[in-house]
Order: C-alpha cells, then structure tokens, then sequence
C-alpha cells in the first residue's frame, strides 16, 4: 500500500524518536531543568532548595 509523503515523514519522525533510550532522555529533561532553574527571570515558582543540616562532626557548626 502506497502512503503518503506527509505519512512517511511522520513515520521516520516517530522512529527516530522511539530510538532514543528512555535514559538518555530522563538526563536531557535533568540538564534542562538545571539550566531553566538557574536564570531568575523565570515566570512560575521557583524550586525548593535541600536545607544543608550542620554535621556534628563540622567543628563550625557548633559554634566552639
């Protein structure tokens, strides 16, 4: 059966797509999300930062 340009384009298109590993992605989507999070002029809420806990062990976070 004969397709249509338009058909066969969407076809190669779909393929080349589903070629890509699922975790090639994910690292893509990460590396974005990193660059977008870092300019300020962002519209939308901002992440939420990890609070870093003082370890016992830091002789400056004990305040001595």
């Amino acid at each position: 059966m004969k397709h249509s340009a338009e058909y066969e384009r969407f076809t190669a298109l779909v393929n080349r797509v589903l070629a890509v590993p699922h975790s090639v992605i994910k690292q893509r989507v990460e590396e974005h999300r990193k660059q977008a999070a870092l300019n300020p002029n962002r519209p939308g809420p901002k992440p939420k930062r990890k609070a870093v806990k003082p370890s016992a062990s830091d002789p400056e976070a004990s305040g001595h």
